[in-house]
């Protein structure tokens, strides 16, 4: 994705930026969670389809990355993107969420010293009090990132069905939600600014040396706090999922459909996981497919979606765009 295309990030000043990223990517990680013990659901089968999705939604719920990392390719896979990642080949998984390549110089904006004073000034100037604004914005950017998924970009048939309707409920959550609150920016910036610097990824060649597991393992406490600055935005993940069904819809051989249905921000979203068996054991084909695609030469080197290794932290007070 390419900020000129974008109206929120065209406009936006970095660090504000960077923020309304995060909140969309924790939102949209929000779609593939489930809550084990929700409903009245029997759990299902060991090493069964349905059983793959929950042990990946379990795992994203607690903010397992890592987890997620094992559970989602088989081991095999997992060992070459590892080693991908110490080679700056690879951020999968890292790189299936929207505007991954923000990653590394969004922690360090949040990371650096004094990063609350120069981001509270920074939302101050830009989005405090401009809720007719933002409210616009948020509509623009739902309609363009709808239009976006559905006619272009890289995604499977069901990828692209699932995305729409995800973005089609955040963008009804961000046009409602108490963007320009100077009081819950503050408190969210404080939050963030401590989870950045705990986790010690300061700069981007951090993610090179640590590797795959290592960082996503140094990232699992900044997305908690993420997540609750998207609470406390009015976005509960936790509705979300309390109220998610998984239904294995079919299975033949070696593929299997499962059906995911759930709440996101008052909306229903319904899609259609596709599972393949390997070595014994069901992993999404879409992951699959999406891991081993991040590991051509030039899939961690084009578009946002790739984590540059040479990116420093933007200035807050200069404009985007």
């Amino acid at each position: 994705m390419h900020e000129s295309m974008n109206p929120l990030l065209r406009v936006a000043r970095p660090a504000a930026a960077a923020l309304a990223s995060l909140l969309l990517v924790l939102a949209f990680v929000a779609g593939c969670q489930r809550d084990p013990a929700s409903g009245d659901q029997q759990p299902p089968a060991a090493d069964s389809p349905a059983a793959t999705v929950t042990a990946l939604a379990t795992q994203l719920q607690a903010g397992d990355l890592a987890g997620y990392a094992r559970t989602a390719v088989p081991p095999s896979l997992h060992a070459e993107l590892d080693a991908a990642w110490r080679e700056d080949r690879s951020r999968w998984p890292l790189s299936e969420l929207p505007l991954a390549g923000k990653l590394p110089p969004l922690l360090a904006a949040f990371g650096a010293e004094g990063a609350e004073a120069r981001l509270q000034s920074a939302f101050d100037r830009q989005f405090a009090g401009q809720d007719k604004q933002l409210d616009a914005a948020a509509q623009s950017l739902s309609l363009w990132g709808v239009e976006y998924v559905n006619n272009e970009g890289v995604f499977s048939d069901a990828e692209r069905v699932h995305y729409a309707q995800v973005i089609d409920a955040l963008g009804a959550w961000a046009a409602a939600a108490p963007l320009a609150d100077r009081a819950r920016a503050k408190a969210s910036l404080v939050r963030l600014a401590s989870a950045a610097r705990a986790s010690g990824l300061d700069e981007p060649s951090d993610f090179t040396a640590l590797g795959m597991a290592g960082t996503l393992e140094r990232l699992q406490p900044f997305v908690a706090a993420a997540m609750r600055t998207l609470a406390d935005y009015g976005l509960d993940l936790g509705a979300s999922l309390e109220g998610l069904r998984v239904e294995e819809v079919s299975q033949e051989g070696d593929r299997a459909v499962v059906q995911v249905s759930y709440p996101l921000a008052g909306h229903p979203v319904s899609t259609q996981v596709v599972l393949e068996r390997i070595d014994g054991r069901w992993y999404p084909s879409d992951s699959v497919r999406n891991a081993r695609a991040s590991l051509a030469p030039a899939a961690s080197t084009e578009g946002d979606d790739a984590v540059p290794t040479d990116v420093a932290p933007a200035d807050p007070a200069t404009p985007a765009g």
